[in-house]
């Protein structure tokens, strides 16, 4: 999920049955509940142009240093915050609020997901989602339901290891940035910058990649140290970096681009 944005909480899903002939039908079982770690009520930044509210969906397959929500790594047996609680949150936020973003951890992780993004929308709100593709089969599911999709992209696709601490973790994220630019759905790509995980070469090298992809808006974001557990990396930090040279080189590939400090 996204490293350098706020904070936490969790929603609903029907599960399916099947028949003889392999055809979905919704069971009368109890719906399935979205994980919710954490809720942040009201933010300006987590999808920009409008004012949110954000959904921390617990679980996450990769261990980014500098990831700034590690308490939603791993999943519980129950959810931290139930999803009707929640969603009784957002029915208030209603005429205050614009959208609403899930987050996390990695959102697309929960088999809950698209139940609970049905359930906001029908509350009136727009649907932002952040993901680092980790599950690249249940993003494409869910894209027709969203609005705009913050997606992350960590490193070049074949160094992912180097930042997730996952062997093979560039190939879902691969395929996710490929679904989604297939989509059509608005979007916003982007990079955690710092200078152990990220040479400016490769910085550089990575946004060609992306320019070549089709890419047309993408943010780096440098490094901070709030909320991060990983000393290496809160100690390790270098003045002068990201360069403006290199800035400016990555800016002039796309027709959207934005840096964040902060």
């Amino acid at each position: 999920m996204n490293v350098n944005t706020s904070a936490n909480k969790r929603p609903d899903l029907l599960p399916e049955t099947r028949t003889p002939q392999g055809r979905a039908h919704l069971s009368g079982a109890r719906p399935r509940r979205l994980k919710v770690g954490g809720v942040t009520p009201f933010t300006a930044t987590d999808y920009p142009g409008y004012l949110s509210a954000v959904i921390f969906v617990q679980g996450c397959p990769w261990r980014c240093g500098y990831c700034h929500n590690p308490h939603l790594q791993e999943r519980t047996p129950h959810s931290p915050i139930p999803w009707t609680d929640t969603l009784a949150l957002l029915r208030r936020r209603r005429g205050l609020l614009d959208a609403v973003v899930f987050s996390g951890g990695e959102p697309t992780m929960d088999p809950g997901l698209a139940n609970a993004i049905r359930e906001t929308r029908k509350l009136g709100f727009k649907i932002g989602l952040h993901s680092g593709g980790t599950h690249p089969e249940r993003l494409k599911s869910v894209l027709p339901l969203v609005d705009w999709v913050g997606f992350d992209v960590k490193a070049l696709f074949a160094d992912y290891a180097r930042v997730t601490q996952v062997a093979g973790s560039g190939e879902p994220a691969w395929k996710g940035l490929q679904a989604i630019l297939a989509s059509g759905v608005d979007y916003e790509c982007r990079t955690t910058l710092h200078p152990a995980l990220l040479s400016e070469n490769e910085v550089l090298q990575l946004a060609q990649t992306l320019a070549g992809l089709g890419v047309k808006r993408y943010a780096l974001q440098v490094f901070r140290e709030q909320g991060c557990q990983d000393e290496i990396l809160n100690t390790s930090m270098e003045q002068g970096y990201p360069s403006r040279c290199m800035v400016e080189q990555v800016s002039g590939l796309f027709s959207e681009f934005i840096l964040r400090r902060g």
